[in-house]
């Protein structure tokens, strides 16, 4: 029998809610309150708020370009007050985007449309996921490299083993747990890293005088540059992260439907002012002369500032880091679980037992620890970060829409999502960021997402109508 938005069928899912396996992988209907509210908001950032959002603020369009990060981040989040309390209501047993793609396009009886439809939303997830871990790594080895000198390639091996012993142990439950204690370290070091750079400056009138002096555009409202930085950063965060594992795991993991609205309306509210903050330090930087990814951290260079201070900094980009790494572990892990308990059910007639599944679980979580290492070294990660947004940005509607449309088939959805990777693909650039293809606007980043996203939005519109 076909499944539709609004009803549920026999469970296909390979976990149990009662299970060992699920509470490793999905932790379902146990997270309420003030630990939901803290481990959506942990689980959203990253080491990116200390190079991204300032890289923004003093080289890609100023203020503009900030609030755009603000936003895109947030409205990510918000999104799923709404789309995560649906998914629930269609599948209470679920535990993944995938699984959802799996069920509601009927893997048995769809024929291959469903079965390439499944595998295309897979491996986006995971692309989309693999890179932003990869990326996170770098990121904290970079730290690590930039304010105690530590090897890059040590520094990854040590921060990837750290995270990899509590999730290969306590999986999604001890993530949560660490996502806690994360989140209460993460917002005062962040406050207080922002008053003493303010502080080191010669004070906010002080500090606000120098951007003005030097980089006045990059505090007009109508910096054109900045706002299409704006629009894209929102576009690509905003779709990507729908295919992001982690955030769906904590949609089942909350309590209830009013818990997934509060929680994730909650955080949304204070990653913006998280994001602004981050991103007023690369204004600030500005004012000295510093851009780029690394101007947070060449502006602590260059000022006055407590001993303590590389600590701190340290100490909050590892914070944030880990936060974000066992999440998009787990992630993973959960993805691949399935699939691999799937092969072997088909393999072998034998009952599979819970300790199987645990090993199975927890043979995946080293295997991914193992692969973020050697993906962390790459130099063309930042490339494939923008491929897997527009690949995102193309599957993000035709997937979601299908919440709240029963009428919508497997050969809409994956002509539309294959129609948009090919509109985002033509504008798409090479890793040198030239164009790909000569034509006008080609090589341009908010052309490939707008392309991608519109195309697949009104293709699955339009044969909606007709069906």
């Amino acid at each position: 029998m076909k499944a539709t938005p609004g009803k549920t069928s026999p469970k296909i899912s390979p976990h149990n809610s009662q299970s060992v396996l699920d509470s490793y992988i999905v932790c379902r209907n146990r997270v309420s309150g003030r630990v939901a509210l803290a481990t959506i908001t942990a689980s959203a950032m990253g080491g990116w708020i200390l190079f991204n959002p300032p890289e923004a603020g003093s080289s890609l369009g100023g203020v503009t370009a900030v609030v755009g990060y603000c936003f895109g981040t947030a409205l990510a989040v918000f999104i799923y007050a709404f789309v995560g309390s649906r998914l629930r209501q269609i599948m209470p047993w679920g535990y993944s985007l995938n699984e959802y793609v799996r069920h509601r396009f009927d893997w048995h009886s769809g024929g291959w449309i469903a079965k390439v439809l499944y595998w295309l939303v897979v491996a986006v997830m995971l692309l989309y996921m693999f890179v932003y871990l990869g990326l996170e790594l770098a990121a904290i080895a970079q730290v690590l490299r930039q304010t105690f000198s530590f090897p890059v390639f040590e520094s990854s091996v040590i921060v990837t083993g750290l995270v990899f012993l509590y999730t290969a142990v306590g999986g999604l439950k001890a993530t949560i747990q660490t996502d806690i204690v994360q989140f209460m370290v993460i917002l005062p070091l962040l406050a207080i890293c922002f008053i003493a750079v303010v502080v080191g400056l010669g004070g906010w009138s002080e500090a606000t005088e120098q951007v003005m002096n030097r980089e006045p555009e990059l505090l007009d409202w109508n910096n054109i540059a900045g706002l299409r930085f704006g629009v894209s950063v929102v576009l690509a965060i905003a779709t990507a992260e729908l295919l992001n594992q982690a955030n769906w795991q904590r949609v089942f993991a909350c309590k209830d439907e009013q818990t997934v609205r509060r929680a994730f309306v909650g955080s949304a509210l204070i990653i913006f002012p998280m994001l602004l903050v981050a991103g007023w330090l690369g204004i600030m930087a500005a004012g000295r002369g510093l851009r780029g990814t690394d101007a947070f951290f060449n502006l602590l260079n260059v000022i006055s500032l407590p001993a303590w201070m590389p600590a701190a900094v340290a100490l909050l980009a590892l914070a944030l880091v880990m936060s974000s790494m066992d999440s998009l572990i787990n992630g993973i892990t959960s993805v691949l679980t399935g699939e691999a308990l799937r092969l072997s059910s088909s393999i072998s007639n034998r009952q599979r037992t819970e300790s199987h599944a645990m090993i199975v679980a927890r043979m995946l979580t080293l295997g991914v620890s193992l692969a973020v290492v050697v993906i962390a070294q790459g130099s063309g990660m930042l490339y494939l970060f923008f491929v897997a947004d527009v690949f995102c940005a193309a599957l993000a509607f035709p997937v979601i829409f299908s919440f709240f449309n029963r009428h919508q088939t497997a050969i809409s959805t994956l002509f539309s999502s294959l129609a948009g990777i090919a509109a985002g693909v033509v504008f798409l650039s090479k890793p040198d960021f030239s164009p790909l293809f000569e034509v006008p606007g080609g090589g341009d980043f908010l052309n490939s997402l707008v392309a991608a996203l519109l195309v697949s939005s009104v293709l699955t519109l339009l044969w909606t109508g007709v069906d």
